[in-house]
């Protein structure tokens, strides 16, 4: 039996596996090695992660997850894991479990847009390019957080709707003199910034929204998808943004002539594919 994990900064999808079935899924809080510690990671995983997971020693972890993009995080997570299950892992970027979970064995291009947002092209077994993503300061286009970002950056600049800028701050209980404070010194900033787009996904219908969401998307096709080959391969996606947008993702696909083949909420059942056949 084996274990496979999924992990993005807002939550990590744990599957226990017998064969080709998986016997146990279970959630927990997500996990990244450039804002936890190993301790804080450990301390994570044993406390949320249900007790079965921890019964015997497994033959293999897998762990795919964000952060998990050089040498040093990579070490974190693996220590962390090591210590809690006392089983061999093999730890792996977030991006590399999406062309997995997407494509499996298939060569294609593999996005992630969800809380942050990557791309690369896969050859049916690793990354062979792939676009740095920069996180959401410097990049991230299409993700949660950017759409978070540019909408609070609206409101404070007073270029959003001031009925929709009003409801906003209403329904978040926060005064637009505090907002600042919030984001910057927030342990997770981008996770916080991603949540706000849930705001923007119930009001769709505002001309305002749909267009900021249709340019997000165009930007992301623009900073990283223009850069591959994307005409000879359809496009794959994973990822809540991804999902809850698909929509407008499609229509700006469409009209940057990228051929979308699939829209996926999780690499879970793909992954489980990948390490069982």
């Amino acid at each position: 039996m084996i274990i496979i994990a999924d992990s993005s900064s807002s939550r990590t999808e744990w599957a226990l596996v017998d064969g080709d079935k998986v016997v146990e899924k279970a959630t927990t809080g997500g996990m990244n090695p450039y804002f936890q510690t190993r301790r804080e990671i450990s301390h994570s995983i044993r406390l949320e992660l249900p007790e079965l997971f921890f019964k015997k020693r497994w033959e293999h972890v897998y762990y795919y997850g964000t952060g998990c993009s050089n040498p040093e995080k990579c070490k974190i997570m693996e220590s962390s894991l090591v210590a809690q299950f006392k089983t061999p892992v093999t730890v792996e970027s977030d991006l590399l479990g999406a062309a997995r979970g997407l494509l499996v064995r298939r060569p294609g291009l593999a996005c992630i847009l969800g809380t942050g947002s990557n791309s690369c092209v896969y050859n049916g077994e690793k990354i062979v390019k792939n676009i740095r993503p920069l996180g959401y300061v410097l990049g991230d286009e299409g993700s949660g957080a950017y759409l978070g970002k540019r909408f609070i950056a609206d409101c404070l600049k007073g270029l959003a709707p001031i009925d929709l800028t009003e409801q906003f701050f209403s329904e978040y209980s926060i005064e637009m003199e505090d907002v600042l404070d919030e984001i910057y010194i927030h342990a997770l900033a981008s996770v916080l910034l991603s949540s706000y787009s849930g705001f923007l996904l119930k009001h769709l219908d505002n001309s305002y929204v749909y267009k900021l969401v249709y340019d997000s998307f165009i930007t992301f096709f623009e900073r990283n998808i223009a850069a591959y080959d994307y005409k000879e391969h359809p496009v794959s996606f994973v990822g809540s943004v991804a999902c809850n947008f698909s929509e407008i993702l499609r229509k700006a696909a469409q009209d940057f002539n990228v051929e979308v083949e699939k829209i996926a909420p999780s690499s879970m059942p793909g992954l489980v594919d990948y390490h069982t056949t």
